[in-house]
């Protein structure tokens, strides 16, 4: 008899505060999950994503933050420093976790899943760049993944029909 499939909701990972937690605490939301940076051109992305998460929070959507120092370095900073960014210069209230590696030899284990459920162009599992996005449904099914330029906005009918 093989192990039962992993499911997204048994992924383990770290809150920006650095405590374990897993996404659990997520089942039967609609889940937009985010790698983030602070100094990249998509950062503005921010304030469409605070905009979704507070349209649609009380109908069952959570958008979930992974900084991601990978790409060009655009997220320098601590994890103390990209709460207090994100707070003050977008409003973010939707969680945020811990930096991350989304490709490589570290790549977070939720990366890995997120990617080989939803890979990109011609069947590329790597991600390009920040801001790319997963949308999950309610189920842990992930959907379809956008691209970095895929602005929240464009998401929003997705997102609504998942709801």
């Amino acid at each position: 008899m093989s192990a039962p499939e992993k499911s997204i909701y048994d992924f383990e990972v770290l809150t920006i505060h650095k405590e374990k937690s897993t996404l659990e605490p997520y089942r039967g939301k609609v889940m937009l999950i985010v790698n983030t940076a602070s100094k990249c051109g998509f950062t503005p992305q921010f304030t469409g994503l605070e905009k979704l998460y507070r349209d649609y929070k009380d109908k069952g959507l959570v958008i979930l933050g992974f900084p991601c120092n990978q790409f060009a370095s655009q997220e320098p900073l601590s994890e103390p420093e990209i709460e207090n960014f994100c707070r003050i210069d977008y409003g973010v209230t939707f969680p945020m976790f811990a930096k991350i590696d989304v490709n490589g030899d570290n790549t977070h284990p939720l990366y890995r899943y997120l990617k080989v459920q939803a890979p990109g162009i011609l069947g590329s599992e790597a991600i390009k760049w920040n801001f790319t996005k997963f949308l999950v449904d309610r189920h842990g099914k992930v959907i379809t993944r956008y691209a970095p330029a895929t602005t929240p906005e464009e998401i929003e009918a997705d997102i609504k029909a998942l709801l």
